[in-house]
């Protein structure tokens, strides 16, 4: 928690949310965002949560274990998501960002400051911000809020697949594997697969 105590003070902010994404590079499906405040003057949580760190670290069976437990020692949690859609239409970074602030609104009690997984900036976005590249190696609300965005899209996506069992998604989770490339070669994109993203755009 040194990183976002620093930046508390730094900033004069009591409640600092850390956020990243989870899907950005997927072929199909929305790109999700958590947004995690920590409790500054919880002594025990670095220990409570000793396993958090970048979901891609971890496995899916540690992500789903630890779930929960972020979600019981945070002040607050908050998870935004851009369909398909939206990407296809305004970019996969707008969308993003959108999905990042979607999280930041619905915190509560709300954010004053924010640390930012990558050089990505939220705009427009009132709230000091500050951009932490590799974040989720170096923060603490940022890991577990790496680890809140991954299951949570997991969670959509396997969900996806009971509706278009044909393409796989609930094992690849609408990325780019042998599987779902083979599965498009057969059958072509379905309602929730990004069309302007290669080799989707190539068709």
């Amino acid at each position: 928690m040194a990183l976002e105590r620093e930046w508390a003070a730094a900033v004069g902010a009591t409640r600092v949310a850390g956020v990243d994404e989870a899907g950005r590079g997927a072929l199909a499906g929305p790109v999700f965002a958590a947004a995690v405040i920590l409790p500054l003057d919880d002594e025990a949580l670095p220990g409570a949560l000793s396993e958090v760190r970048d979901s891609k670290l971890l496995s899916a069976a540690a992500r789903d274990r630890l779930f929960p437990l972020i979600c019981e020692r945070a002040l607050a949690i908050g998870i935004g998501y851009a369909p398909s859609e939206l990407i296809d239409a305004q970019g996969i970074l707008p969308a993003t960002r959108l999905a990042m602030a979607e999280a930041l609104r619905v915190l509560a009690p709300a954010a004053e400051a924010v640390l930012v997984d990558g050089p990505l900036r939220l705009a427009p976005a009132a709230l000091l911000q500050r951009p932490v590249v590799r974040g989720d190696r170096y923060s603490l609300s940022i890991a577990a809020a790496s680890i809140l965005a991954k299951v949570s899209r997991d969670r959509y996506m396997a969900a996806l697949g009971e509706r278009f069992p044909a393409y796989g998604f609930g094992r690849h989770k609408g990325y780019g594997t042998a599987e779902h490339l083979r599965a498009l070669g057969l059958l072509g994109p379905c309602a929730e697969h990004r069309r302007s993203f290669a080799p989707l755009r190539d068709e």
